[in-house]
């Protein structure tokens, strides 16, 4: 078996390409009884067609008759037309009898795609292939990996999330990432991501996107998530731009409500809807709706945009004039499941015009309702048909018509090429965002006789960024972790008062960012009084919105957003903080009235 080999483009390329875009554009486990009958259908394949290399290529593709898509569709029964607009949720890290259940949905209900979350590269890859060989038609398999595998699964690399990026202010280093992501999904054998986040997050206090979102300003998002669709793209890997109509300003989280957003159509087409045109016009190739409810839009009771005909049809597929694919969000979500019952849920996301079900409740109860819906009319089979071809052409583009097996040897190695760390470099040190800088404190200058202590807030023992200041400067380390007893913060009180300067390290309590640090008031306030007593500077390793945590940090002496606790990122801080590099972001959000959106010295 041949190696699988991706080409990477270069940066410049990547720049290039960028460039030229921009400006020609202002989208139940039981034994199988009929597993022995199932023969595995793999089409002779055609001369494929230069189908990538251009925006719009992907949107001709879906639309037009493929020869490979036809020869398949002939031998599907119609019951295989309707599952193949299914994917279905699958784990690595489940064991052998999580294998087993979808096994069961591949043979015996011929679902379409997967979509892979929690596990490992290597197990993904041999379950992959084990899952891909009892499959009568190519599965195409997805991720919702925001910034990269590393979102849903170990030993992978760990990309920035979409708010760091939108404090960098050169996005063909964000082309290039989108670029890096599709080299992954192709190295693991998928062929769909859901991204990029194009909601427009104006509302701090959004639960559900926040630093997912490329930040406020829409055509910051705009551009922003342009560049990460065309490099994912350009690169044979389909995008999903989401969570249409614009999920930026809600306050409830559609895995466990339906949120509501009450404002009409003038304030939608001058914002949420501005970045979904952008890409639109660029070709997307897949748009995924969103579990909210907008009443001004479509006033049934209750109901989520995804099975809203009105908003799928009328705005998107109709006035927007979006021919790609249109993915639900996933249909297990309590935003569809609250209020809808499975089955009749997969039918009415159908009839709003939706081409694909993701992550569904149940295949068989949503396979019956369907066909009951074509006998009384509601839904039509030719219909069916089409959007069937649709997912079919989509995995003609995707090189299905050609499937080979993953190949396994160098996997690892793949995944974590010096590309890829040199890439996450720039985009770490590119969006650090210094909000200030009193008496010139940046770059710290090496004094002899100034004690410096190195204070890690939400660590318990020395972080990488501790190690990489230690390096030039001569620090002292301490720690506040979580649910310290006062007894000890009074101890650390008394210890860093002595001290000339604090280098203040704030953690989020996991590696991704949070909206709420975890701290107690208590442990807020002892930060709050070093800050205002001593001279400090003040480094936040997560999200800008937890700036609000600390009602005193405006008063440091400088102050560092680096968004993440990457150890890229904490190298790139250490080298700024000592002079090696220049602080080039800006904030992608409003956080309060000292900092604002677009602030960064």
């Amino acid at each position: 078996m041949p190696k699988l080999s991706v080409r990477r483009p270069s940066l410049f390329t990547c720049s290039l390409l960028l460039f030229l875009f921009v400006l020609a554009f202002s989208a139940c486990k039981k034994k199988d009884p009929h597993a022995e009958e199932t023969v595995v259908f793999k089409p002779e394949p055609i001369s494929p067609e230069d189908t990538i290399n251009y925006p719009n290529a992907l949107i001709t593709t879906l639309n037009r008759k493929n020869k490979w898509v036809d020869s398949v569709f002939r031998r599907m029964t119609p019951d295989e037309r309707i599952t193949q607009l299914m994917m279905i949720e699958v784990f690595s890290n489940q064991g052998p009898e999580h294998e087993e259940d979808v096994k069961l949905l591949i043979r015996r209900y011929k679902v379409g795609g997967l979509i892979f979350f929690q596990g490992g590269p290597i197990r993904q890859a041999r379950m992959t292939n084990r899952l891909q060989a009892v499959s009568k038609i190519p599965l195409w398999i997805g991720m919702d990996a925001e910034n990269g595998i590393g979102m849903r699964m170990d030993s992978a690399m760990q990309y920035p999330l979409p708010m760091l990026l939108g404090a960098i202010n050169n996005d063909s280093l964000i082309y290039q990432m989108g670029a890096e992501m599709a080299f992954e999904f192709k190295r693991l054998g998928m062929h769909l991501n859901f991204a990029p986040v194009v909601d427009v997050n104006n509302n701090p206090k959004n639960p559900i996107i926040s630093y997912r979102a490329f930040g406020e300003n829409k055509d910051d998002v705009s551009s922003k998530s342009l560049a990460q669709m065309l490099g994912m793209q350009d690169n044979g890997i389909i995008a999903t731009a989401k969570h249409f109509p614009g999920h930026g300003d809600t306050e409830v989280d559609s895995h466990y409500d339906l949120p509501v957003i009450p404002y009409g159509r003038n304030r939608l087409d001058s914002l949420e809807l501005h970045p979904f045109r952008h890409l639109i016009q660029s070709g997307v190739g897949g748009i995924m709706v969103g579990h909210i409810h907008l009443p001004k839009l479509d006033s049934t009771a209750n109901l989520p945009a995804t099975l809203s005909k009105p908003i799928v049809t009328g705005i998107l597929k109709n006035e927007l004039r979006y021919a790609g694919l249109i993915f639900t969000d996933a249909m297990v979500m309590k935003g569809v499941t609250k209020y809808f019952e499975p089955g009749e849920a997969e039918v009415m996301a159908l009839e709003a015009g939706n081409d694909v079900l993701e992550r569904l409740v149940n295949v068989p109860k949503a396979l019956n309702a369907i066909k009951a819906a074509i006998r009384q009319g509601r839904l039509s089979q030719k219909e069916i048909d089409r959007r069937c071809k649709k997912v079919l052409a989509a995995k003609y583009w995707v090189g299905l018509n050609k499937y080979k097996p993953i190949e396994l040897d160098s996997l690892y190695r793949d995944l974590h090429a010096p590309h890829a760390h040199e890439m996450l470099r720039r985009l770490s040190e590119g969006s650090l965002t210094l909000l200030q800088n009193k008496r010139k404190m940046i770059p710290l200058e090496k004094k002899k006789r100034r004690k410096v202590a190195s204070l890690a807030v939400g660590g318990n023992k020395t972080t990488f960024f501790q190690k990489q200041i230690k390096t030039q400067l001569a620090t002292q380390d301490f720690f506040l972790p979580r649910k310290s007893t006062k007894k000890e913060q009074e101890k650390l009180r008394k210890e860093l008062l002595k001290y000339d300067l604090l280098l203040i390290s704030i953690y989020g309590p996991s590696i991704r960012p949070s909206n709420n640090l975890g701290f107690t008031p208590e442990e807020r306030a002892l930060v709050n009084e070093l800050i205002r007593k001593k001279r400090s500077v003040v480094v936040l390793f997560d999200n800008a919105y937890t700036l609000n945590r600390f009602e005193d940090i405006h008063q440091a002496t400088a102050l560092l957003v680096g968004y993440q606790q990457l150890p890229a990122v904490q190298a790139a801080a250490a080298r700024m903080l000592m002079g090696e590099i220049q602080p080039q972001g800006k904030l992608p959000v409003t956080v309060n009235a000292n900092f604002k959106y677009g602030d960064g010295l």
